[in-house]
């Protein structure tokens, strides 16, 4: 039976997730050449506290505090993992990785994938080509240099505004993103990837708790109450199908 809940406030090293300070409310107005959907986005922008603080810390989204959250809340990120990112721009999460994951001489690796070009990231290496590349399960075992002990996929196809085709389309990156991380996880390894409010369908929650130890439905405090999104966090990888 997999668990809903929500995202933990503390992180590693005591560093919150939770944005800090309080910020006055910004309003906009139309403009000529804005629609008023662009205005409404703009204005949810400079009034989210996540965006403010991704900026303040650095990070080059506010989707850095989704990884932190489900990282406080189930601790797959450790000094030493080796990480596999999916579908990696902006680099929010790979910066998030790097920084709890530690890589270094000791042990550790982060490795990002994404078809969009993102800027290098200190201690990540970034491979620039599409996932689905038949040559990319390949590159990316031999960028990361042996097994990985976390795979990690905030993949999503752009909205159709369909909610059955933007489901079946997040599910079937969720599907190749398993189908992967089931060949190269280490046992005892870890499972994020992103699907939609309703959970995972019956085919894959069923492959999910054949391969792992514990299955969860999680939304973070950092998705919008608006957003259909959660993710699935499977943990305790068997080592087999």
């Amino acid at each position: 039976m997999s668990k809903r809940g929500r995202g933990a406030k503390g992180g590693e090293g005591g560093s919150s997730s939770l944005p800090t300070g309080r910020r006055a409310s910004v309003r906009v107005k139309t403009a000529r050449g804005r629609t008023v959907s662009q205005t409404r986005w703009l204005q949810r922008q400079l009034n989210d506290p996540y965006v403010a603080e991704a900026k303040k810390r650095g990070y080059r989204s506010r989707a850095a505090f989704k990884l932190l959250q489900l990282d406080d809340a189930v601790r797959f990120l450790k000094p030493g993992t080796r990480v596999i990112d999916l579908g990696a721009a902006p680099g929010g999460w790979t910066q998030v990785a790097v920084e709890r994951a530690k890589p270094g001489p000791r042990g550790g690796a982060v490795v990002g994938i994404d078809l969009t070009a993102i800027p290098p990231i200190p201690g990540a290496t970034i491979l620039e080509m599409d996932f689905y590349d038949d040559a990319a399960p390949d590159a990316l075992k031999a960028a990361l240099g042996g097994p990985a002990d976390a795979v990690l996929s905030d993949m999503a196809a752009p909205a159709t505004g369909d909610p059955q085709i933007d489901h079946l389309r997040i599910m079937a990156l969720a599907e190749a993103a398993h189908d992967f991380a089931a060949d190269v996880l280490a046992p005892g390894g870890a499972f994020v990837a992103k699907v939609l409010r309703g959970g995972t369908e019956r085919a894959l929650l069923d492959r999910l708790k054949r391969d792992f130890a514990k299955v969860r439905h999680i939304k973070p405090e950092a998705s919008r109450a608006d957003s259909a999104e959660m993710y699935v966090v499977a943990t305790g990888f068997r080592g087999g199908r």
